[in-house]
């Protein structure tokens, strides 16, 4: 038997999964890791913590392997998931961070957004992306601008630029500076056609190539780990978070689609092997590359899901912790007209408004605690009927069924509201780590281990959940007409409430 380790850093938490060749899962270790929030709408990592906390699962998740009477010189390759996005500068001399990482959703941008968007250039016509707070080209104007100790180091060709996937390799393999293109379709640099980072948008955004990690795909040898507890094993595989849950979910054909549930939610939809540019508010990505294979998606990103429920426990102490949401929601029928509009960060796709903000629209005496934990599942689900809607329009494919994944997935009142609201059946996997299997299945067709997406495809699949819908139409659109309404009143928040953190 032959085994694939799984690097799996994300958000607000790093794992290290191991599976064997029929894609079960083996045993695995996982750590959280912290949030830093300097001002209001701030987000930051500290990048050496990002790194010495993914060498910690891996030697515990070996550890325990070992344990399990398992050899790991049978670990034949490595994959590496993580989070998108989120930027990244350091000094190539010395290996030292040059500023914290720069989360995906940090909002600090706000202002930059505004003054790039005026320049009237159509970056999406070329990377598929809109100007906007979310993607990495944005933090790294800023940084240039704000953060003298990066300038310097750009202009005397010391510093170099990476999404964590980068850093993370960068690292390991003592000095390989590349990326992968489902990543790099997420800086705002790339062109999408071409896969390789594009003149025009570099000049606009001024960024200096010399900084730049090299494309590669998402499936071939990027180098052996050169200490630490991987010592000697090879990287083979590398995915952002949603690209890896995709391919974890096998969406290998055109039409396909799956929603991935994490501290934001992402859903994908395979377009075929050219890109789609979105009318509707939708981004246009890599889904991933396998060898000379690129499979190109459609993608619709909420910025705010399973951190809503976190934000219930620790801001409002209405959970102990975050599984107890089902139960608290599962006591009342409905959210007693109550909406939650969670844009924290501002909204995501389908409408782009850095303006808005985190809105509870409905609350009257009547309202309790059961009822705003309902509202804030239901939140999730009225936001992916929105970009399911576009999708429509985009791709014109008619879905019949969503595949999802991810923390809130394990939550039945979310499924079973998803599927009402969507109006067709949820397909939810008995084993859920499907990021990290995508990982994986990078990292084995790379070393031999599966030959094309047919063999994926046909590896055994545990049972699924499916909740079909119980709503007719009527209560469905007249639902989302009410949500629609309360997504309304969230927008131009930050023109009333003006912050000058940037």
């Amino acid at each position: 038997m032959r085994y694939i380790g799984a690097i799996d850093q994300g958000t607000t938490s790093s794992r290290f999964l191991i599976f064997d060749d029929q894609g079960n899962l083996i045993t695995w270790h996982q750590l959280e890791f912290e949030q830093y929030y300097p001002r209001p709408g701030w987000i930051e990592h500290d990048p050496r913590e990002l790194l010495n906390v993914v060498n910690e699962c891996a030697a515990e998740a070996l550890r325990k392997f070992g344990m399990m009477g398992y050899d790991t010189d049978d670990i034949k390759a490595i994959g590496i998931t993580n989070q998108r996005e989120t930027t990244l500068i350091w000094d190539r001399e010395t290996g030292e961070p040059l500023y914290n990482a720069i989360v995906w959703g940090d909002t600090r941008t706000n202002r930059v957004v505004k003054v790039l968007k005026a320049k009237e250039f159509d970056a999406q016509s070329i990377c598929g992306l809109p100007i906007h707070n979310y993607f990495s080209a944005v933090k790294l104007y800023w940084l240039q601008h704000k953060v003298k100790k990066v300038k310097e180091a750009i202009d005397s060709k010391r510093a170099l630029f990476g999404t964590v996937d980068t850093w993370l390799i960068w690292n390991l393999t003592g000095g390989v500076h590349v990326t992968d293109a489902t990543n790099a379709s997420r800086t705002m640099l790339m062109n999408l056609k071409t896969r390789e980072w594009d003149k025009e948008l570099m000049d606009f955004f001024e960024v200096p190539e010399h900084i730049l990690p090299k494309i590669v795909s998402s499936s071939e040898h990027y180098g052996d780990v050169k200490e630490g507890p991987l010592k000697g094993m090879p990287l083979m595989g590398c995915l952002g978070d949603q690209q890896a849950a995709f391919v974890g979910q096998k969406c290998f054909s055109e039409g396909e689609a799956k929603n991935t549930y994490g501290t934001g939610a992402f859903l994908l939809l395979n377009v075929g092997d050219e890109p789609v540019f979105s009318k509707n508010g939708l981004v246009s990505t890599v889904g991933y590359q396998f060898g000379s294979h690129v499979a190109y998606a459609l993608e619709g990103s909420i910025s705010v899901a399973g951190a809503a429920v976190r934000w219930l426990k620790d801001n409002f102490g209405i959970i102990k912790e975050a599984g107890d949401v089902d139960a608290l929601a599962g006591k009342v029928e409905d959210t007693g007209g109550v909406m939650f509009v969670t844009a924290f960060s501002g909204l995501f796709a389908p409408y782009w408004r850095d303006d808005a903000r985190g809105t509870l629209v409905g609350l009257t005496q009547y309202t309790n605690k059961c009822h705003i934990a309902r509202a804030t599942l239901e939140a999730v689900c009225y936001s992916t009927r929105a970009i399911l809607d576009a999708m429509k329009e985009d791709g014109n494919v008619d879905l019949k069924i969503l595949k999802v994944d991810g923390g809130m997935s394990s939550s039945d009142v979310c499924m079973q509201t998803q599927s009402n609201v969507l109006g067709i059946p949820v397909e939810r996997p008995a084993m859920r780590e499907t990021t990290a299997l995508g990982a994986a299945f990078a990292a084995g067709w790379a070393a031999g281990i599966w030959k094309d997406v047919e063999e994926l495809r046909g590896l055994k699949v545990d049972d699924a959940t499916v909740f079909e819908t119980q709503w007719d139409e009527k209560e469905r659109e007249g639902n989302f007409t009410i949500w629609e309404e309360a997504v309304q009143r969230s927008m131009g928040w930050t023109d009333v409430l003006r912050d000058d953190d940037d």
